[in-house]
């Protein structure tokens, strides 16, 4: 799916069974060092650009791209000098 507003990514996302829909904004430069959450995620990129580290892979991801880590997985991110938004759906 195509998304284009932050309103069509949670409907899409609320009727895919997210209990929670935000938007996040990361700091230019900002690093998080490995950490999990308690709860599944499924995002999409919409301005800026910062790398996923998970399970031993890197992924550089862009405005545009989307990602998704499962409840409980170890991950580490690190973001671009500009930083980034990402628009993410929790899940149980």
């Amino acid at each position: 799916m195509s998304t284009t507003t932050f309103a069509e990514f949670e409907a899409h996302a609320r009727a895919a069974g997210a209990y929670e829909v935000l938007e996040r904004r990361w700091a230019a430069g900002q690093v998080l060092a490995e950490h999990t959450h308690p709860f599944a995620v499924q995002a999409l990129v919409v301005e800026g650009e910062f790398w996923l580290d998970c399970g031993g892979r890197t992924q550089h991801l862009r405005a545009g791209d989307r990602f998704s880590l499962a409840a409980e997985q170890p991950h580490a991110e690190r973001y671009s000098p500009e930083g980034a938004v990402f628009w993410a759906a929790r899940h149980r």
